[in-house]
């Protein structure tokens, strides 16, 4: 079973779990939104990388109406998902089913997202996937990237990894759903925090910062490209 494919066969139930596999899922998200600055009328460009069901996005255009989406996932059983959810707010995103590692990020945005996506990329395509990020954002734009890293030290790895487990299954998680969520880990590719600011601080962003920790386990990065 390649990503893709993992992906498509959660698609059913992934919402459901997501605050149980999530333990601060509420903060979490929470904050992912009110961190992006708007009136909420303004229209904004936005693009979702990993878009899965659009969880994410959905709560930002709920926030937003007027925000025009492109939702880029490789997993179409998982955009399904999100197709039915923006319809249910009258909207109708622009679907692109495809790795974003490999397609052209064309055009340019406001607004570009990402929630727990991009730690599965090498070290190497999250380096290059910043740089790309930038050069396709207008000024004044914004990054958001909600994702999970890598402990600082084997021995935090270890903790937080134990805090999970302890977490999802105190939240009455079933062994079947718990095998699930930990083959999908096998896709895992993470990188510490202070190295992915450190590269995205290279391809040029400004006002990089960790908005958002908890155990490091989850972080919310936010980076504004700035008018020059």
């Amino acid at each position: 079973m390649n990503i893709q494919e993992a992906f498509n066969s959660a698609a059913e139930n992934y919402d459901n779990l997501r605050r149980i596999l999530i333990p601060c899922f509420d903060d979490f998200y929470k904050t992912a939104v009110e961190i992006i600055p708007s009136d909420g009328t303004a229209p904004l460009k936005v693009l979702d990388l990993g878009a899965g069901t659009g969880l994410y996005s959905g709560m930002v255009q709920s926030v937003f109406p007027n925000a025009e989406f492109t939702l880029l996932d490789l997993a179409p059983e998982m955009l399904e998902k999100a197709k039915f959810r923006f319809s249910k707010m009258g909207k109708s995103p622009k679907i692109l089913i495809s790795d974003y590692v490999e397609t052209n990020l064309a055009g340019f945005y406001d607004l570009i997202i990402s929630a727990l996506s991009i730690h599965h990329l090498s070290d190497f395509d999250k380096e290059l996937l910043y740089q790309r990020i930038y050069d396709v954002l207008n000024p004044g734009g914004m990054f958001v990237n909600a994702d999970q890293v890598l402990g600082k030290t084997p021995d935090l790895e270890k903790l937080y990894r134990q805090h999970w487990r302890d977490s999802v299954h105190a939240k009455g998680v079933s062994e079947e759903d718990f095998k699930a969520a930990q083959k999908r880990m096998e896709y895992d590719r993470m990188a510490t925090l202070d190295i992915q600011l450190r590269w995205l601080e290279a391809a040029g962003f400004q006002n990089v910062d960790c908005w958002y920790k908890n155990l490091a386990l989850l972080f919310l990065v936010v980076i504004d490209r700035l008018f020059n």
